[in-house]
């Protein structure tokens, strides 16, 4: 069996200005503190002699070799984000960054913020732009019907409500 993996479809490069602050946050976190952590913990380990039975020495490079590539990832990515801080002018549409009130064919209502792929988050109701229920939401407005393909099958919500704004 080969290891190839075709490249994962490209994500939209847009991003909030607290998710992009976010992202950078964590890059220098990860560059200017826990990476010299974990290399001074590494050269302890190394220290100690024999490296093929060294567990902590065994582990720690693991760690850098996980950091490395998520700073490597982080400063990659955080050059194509395109970051989206202003309201657009036409407020009753749905647009990048808006909070949407929907109701389900069930009548339960809903509220999810459409974000980049970089900062969705479900437990805060916050879904990628890349998604197909935003997808399907993107230029509509207050009152629309909007058919969405989900993997369950096809479902119809209603437009409740928009707004934009942090919360």
């Amino acid at each position: 069996m080969s290891r190839y993996r075709p490249p994962a479809p490209a994500s939209s490069p847009y991003i909030t200005r607290a998710g992009y602050e976010r992202l950078s946050a964590e890059l220098q976190f990860l560059w200017k503190v826990r990476r010299p952590e974990v290399t001074r913990a590494v050269a302890e380990a190394a220290a100690q002699g024999d490296r093929s039975e060294n567990a902590e020495y065994t582990y720690g490079k693991k760690q850098l070799r996980e950091i490395d590539r998520r700073v490597r990832y982080l400063s990659k990515r955080l050059d194509v984000l395109t970051v989206v801080d202003r309201i657009p002018d036409d407020r009753t549409r749905v647009y990048f960054g808006a909070w949407v009130e929907y109701e389900t064919e069930a009548g339960e209502a809903r509220e999810v913020r459409i974000v980049g792929a970089d900062e969705f988050d479900p437990a805060q109701h916050w879904i990628s732009v890349d998604s197909p229920l935003a997808r399907a939401l993107l230029k509509r407005q207050d009152g629309d019907e909007v058919r969405v393909q989900l993997p369950e099958g096809e479902a119809t919500v209603w437009i409740v409500g928009i707004r934009y704004g942090e919360g």
